[in-house]
């Protein structure tokens, strides 16, 4: 169903740039309209209005189930039940971290750092670590960007999601 929401737009353009090409150019078209099939073209474009206004939003809302979070698997699975501090350590994670490194679990798509769900065995005491030494590569992260409670609960949260 999302693919006929994102195509059904472009098809109403293709269908108004072949009235237009037929019609003889934009002067042509805009004659013809104005002269000749002044209703059909009216109603046609409500119908269309209509289509691309109430069809698509009601897809796009139709198709989104019951998710909560970014992936409604994992959020269901992993961390409905988890300790206030692996949630309290999602939202510092998503504040802190997420503009830099990749997390599938929170959606992160960073591009500085590396990709936390490929960089093999991830422990909590392996990412608290890094967030005090400031990375384990090529220190690009800052040292201890998180400190205390706030850097063992996203350490603790990005053991139990990591690569999974």
């Amino acid at each position: 169903m999302t693919i006929v929401g994102f195509l059904a737009p472009w098809l109403l353009i293709g269908i108004g740039v072949f009235f237009v090409a037929f019609s003889g150019g934009p002067g042509a078209a805009r004659e013809a309209y104005m002269t000749r099939g002044r209703r059909a073209f009216g109603i046609a474009i409500v119908l269309a209005y209509i289509g691309i206004g109430v069809a698509v939003p009601a897809v796009v809302i139709a198709s989104r189930g019951t998710r909560e979070g970014n992936s409604a698997q994992l959020e269901q699975t992993k961390l409905r039940n988890a300790k206030p501090d692996i949630q309290e350590g999602k939202q510092l994670f998503s504040e802190s971290c997420a503009a830099c490194h990749n997390l599938d679990a929170v959606n992160a798509r960073g591009v500085t750092g590396p990709d936390l769900d490929k960089i093999g065995t991830v422990t909590p005491a392996r990412v608290e670590s890094a967030i005090r030494i400031g990375g384990t590569g090529q220190l690009r992260m800052p040292a201890r960007l998180l400190q205390g409670q706030n850097a063992k609960d996203v350490a603790e949260f990005v053991a139990a999601v990591a690569g999974k």
